[in-house]
């Protein structure tokens, strides 16, 4: 049922722009494998081995984390069908974290929407796209999106974001630390 590929083909491209949701996935070399869902229309297709979601603020950071600490940058993104036709979707490869106020991050933020809250654009070299059929994955109803998390940053400020950072996102749950400079960090424009 599962089918390997080498790249993004355009009908995987049309099944990750259906989505409203997707999980990412990452293990430092020691400790603990992190899975997170994330959402906000945040997730781009930028070639046939390239993908990049835009990442906001929240109590961790060990996506960061994890890809600072292992040599092979590890990250796995999973996509479910929710409704319609069933499927899994995953892209393998290596990740990439462009923090705020790089030129990385500077570079591929016209791609996003750039809101409040937005610290790193994780970026992922594609090495190996699967597919399965996801026959188990239960139907739900997509309502809307939660626009809580932008508007309590945007409420915050930046100040209290940076603040926020230092405190909350500057090490992973197991110690590793982020290499965040909130400083250094950058308002959206």
């Amino acid at each position: 049922m599962g089918k390997q590929f080498a790249k993004i083909e355009p009908e995987h491209a049309a099944f990750i722009a259906q989505q409203k949701i997707f999980f990412v996935a990452t293990a430092p070399p020691k400790g603990r494998v992190n899975v997170s869902p994330k959402g906000l229309s945040s997730f781009r297709v930028l070639g046939e081995n390239d993908v990049a979601y835009l990442d906001c603020t929240g109590s961790g950071s060990e996506t960061r984390a994890h890809l600072v600490a292992s040599q092979d940058k590890r990250l796995t993104i999973m996509f479910c069908a929710f409704e319609g036709a069933p499927m899994i979707l995953r892209l393998y490869g290596q990740g990439r974290s462009l923090m705020r106020g790089t030129p990385d991050y500077d570079d591929l933020i016209p791609q996003f929407e750039d809101v409040a809250g937005a610290r790193q654009i994780v970026r992922l070299s594609v090495d190996l796209v699967q597919t399965s059929c996801g026959m188990g994955v239960p139907l739900f109803d997509y309502k809307e999106e939660r626009g809580s998390l932008v508007r309590y940053w945007t409420k915050q400020g930046l100040d209290n974001l940076r603040k926020y950072w230092r405190l909350k996102n500057m090490n992973s749950i197991d110690g590793l630390p982020t290499e965040f400079a909130p400083d250094s960090m950058v308002p959206p424009r």
